[in-house]
């Protein structure tokens, strides 16, 4: 059937149908879909953003709680990132990686470099997290094949954990539901325990239970042995798994097993680089790694466009430079590997970042996190936990046993739609809202997203207990 064009009513979104929730039921399919309205269903339109808040498709100007999905930084409509883009796009809007290069691709790897700790010195562009993290563990596999070891390609990761949707980087994912009805490469993934304190097993201080994570970690490697792990792989925070802080210290000491039993250590900063816990890197000035290499994307272009990579120790480059076999390819490239455009807006939000917005996001963080804190006074909420400008509110049936609502377990859909009608969009999972605004909000903003996800909670717990699924 050929398609009806209807045309906007101008501006921006001149030619964009105005009907296009109904376009979107009949041929979009979203990510994340269940089976029961796979290819049928339209999400919240969202027509418009300024700063710190966006409008949906009626109208409603809402401050957009997740920053997108972690990811815009700097905020919308950021007028000097639009321009650069457009620049780029009139001088070189595209040249192949095969057997060519572009200078701002160049640039931005000089400037990552810099701004990364240790000896973490070249960088791979991709497109995204999910092809960053499929980067990394690929040129593990490569490096260790041409050092001599194919047997040693096993890769730790741990309960709550998420680091894409490729398939190698979704075997790795230890959230609940992600893989109820996935497959992935299990017999390549070994999976240990998150490092959650707010859930940690009754009687264990966190200190405790940080000793208890290391020895895990010490055993596993001892039981499988070292020479058939190839990498661990682990988010500073862990973030969409909850916003899970680690306790102090537990990543140096993982680092330290990692290097005594040559393990690369690979850092998923996907979502905490550039910025959203106020610098550039978290691994090094946040939680004193020095890691073999580190993923990032998402705040690295702000989300105007999608753009990842992978930063390279040196260390392991020299490795494979002086190896018994020159020729061996790493066969591994995108399309869109170091896209001149993406490469040039990175470098103008790298400067923005480092002129003006980090050590404002580090200034306003404790803000942010304390007035978050003040909603534990709630029933509902059985913690409010964060570092820089990422939180979570954990919603339970009960404080004593800490588990999560088991007769509603879209508490968290329920206070985001209150949230929405109140001008705020939540990230809910499950029985949890994650909260990561644009780094340049205020903290009259901050106080005005506060006081309505108060309110949209405590009509989640009236809607809960006339309902009779919540006597809290």
């Amino acid at each position: 059937m050929a398609a009806v064009r209807e045309t906007g009513s101008g501006g921006a979104n001149a030619g964009i149908p105005e009907n296009a929730v109904e376009i979107a039921r009949r041929h979009l399919v979203q990510p994340w879909p269940v089976a029961g309205s796979v290819g049928a269903e339209a999400r919240a339109l969202i027509d418009d953003g300024e700063g710190v808040y966006i409008t949906d498709g009626d109208g409603k100007r809402l401050i957009d709680g997740p920053a997108g999905m972690w990811c815009t930084n700097l905020g919308h409509r950021r007028e000097e990132l639009a321009r650069v883009m457009y620049e780029q796009a009139m001088q070189l809007s595209y040249n192949t990686p095969w057997y060519t290069m572009n200078a701002p691709a160049a640039e931005l790897a000089r400037r990552i470099a810099a701004a990364a700790p240790g000896e973490l010195s070249h960088v791979f562009f991709t497109t995204g997290g999910s092809s960053a993290v499929e980067t990394a563990l690929r040129f593990m596999q490569f490096y260790n094949n041409v050092r001599g070891r194919p047997d040693k390609k096993l890769i730790l990761s741990r309960g709550g954990a998420y680091h894409g949707s490729t398939y190698l980087a979704a075997s790795l994912n230890g959230r609940p539901r992600d893989r109820d009805w996935m497959d992935g490469t299990d017999d390549l993934v070994v999976k240990l325990s998150s490092p959650d304190p707010f859930r940690r097993p009754k009687g264990l201080d966190v200190n405790a239970f940080a000793n208890l994570l290391v020895e895990e970690f010490r055993d596993r490697i001892a039981a499988i042995g070292a020479d058939k792990i190839g990498a661990f792989v682990g988010e500073p925070v862990q973030a969409s798994g909850g916003v899970i802080v680690p306790p102090d210290g537990y990543l140096q000491r993982i680092r330290e097993i990692c290097r005594e039993n040559d393990i690369l250590y690979i850092s998923d900063e996907v979502v905490t680089a550039f910025g959203r816990l106020g610098h550039v890197f978290a691994s090094g000035d946040v939680f004193g790694l020095d890691p073999d290499m580190i993923t990032f994307a998402k705040g690295v272009t702000s989300g105007y466009f999608p753009l990842g990579g992978v930063v390279i120790s040196e260390r392991l480059l020299e490795e494979l430079r002086r190896s018994n076999h020159p020729d061996a390819m790493f066969a591994h490239g995108l399309t869109y590997t170091s896209h001149p455009i993406g490469c040039a807006l990175a470098l103008k939000n790298l400067d923005i970042l480092e002129d003006e917005v980090l050590a404002h996001a580090r200034e306003v963080a404790p803000y942010f996190q304390t007035r978050l804190k003040t909603l534990e006074d709630l029933p509902l909420v059985g913690e409010v936990r964060g570092l820089g400008l990422m939180a979570c509110v954990d919603c339970v049936a009960d404080r004593e046993s800490k588990n999560p609502l088991q007769l509603d377990k879209a508490v968290g859909a329920r206070i985001d739609a209150h949230c929405h009608e109140l001008g705020l969009l939540v990230r809910p999972l499950i029985n949890m809202c994650v909260m990561s605004p644009p780094l340049i909000i205020t903290h009259e903003q901050i106080d005005t997203m506060v006081a309505i996800l108060r309110e949209g909670i405590s009509r989640t717990m009236e809607d809960l207990r006339r309902e009779g699924l919540w006597q809290g």
